[in-house]
């Protein structure tokens, strides 16, 4: 294993460990789904390098929409969670009342 794949593999796992750890607030688990989604989208991105393939491929480009996507909702929610309930805590939010 090269040492930019260490870094690839303990960047994911340092923002899984964070989101399955620190769930205070939802802007914490919002970054800790970005920052996972950051070191997917370069991984994707340096693995043709790494292959040495002449030709780049279309998935690093649609993770980087994807990613785009789901910050974009996930403000959205958080925006309307915090107007609803009043904060960001996680503990304030039950899933089962409407």
């Amino acid at each position: 294993m090269t040492l930019l794949h260490l870094c690839f593999y303990s960047a994911f796992t340092l923002s899984s460990l964070g989101l399955a750890f620190h769930r205070t607030h939802l802007i914490s688990a919002l970054l800790c789904l970005e920052s996972m989604m950051l070191s997917m989208y370069i991984a994707l991105s340096m693995w043709p390098i790494q292959m040495q393939t002449p030709s780049s491929t279309l998935l690093p480009i649609l993770m980087l929409v994807f990613s785009a996507c789901e910050a974009g909702t996930g403000l959205a929610l958080l925006v309307a969670s915090t107007r609803t309930h009043g904060s960001d805590h996680l503990h304030n939010f039950n899933l089962l009342k409407c």
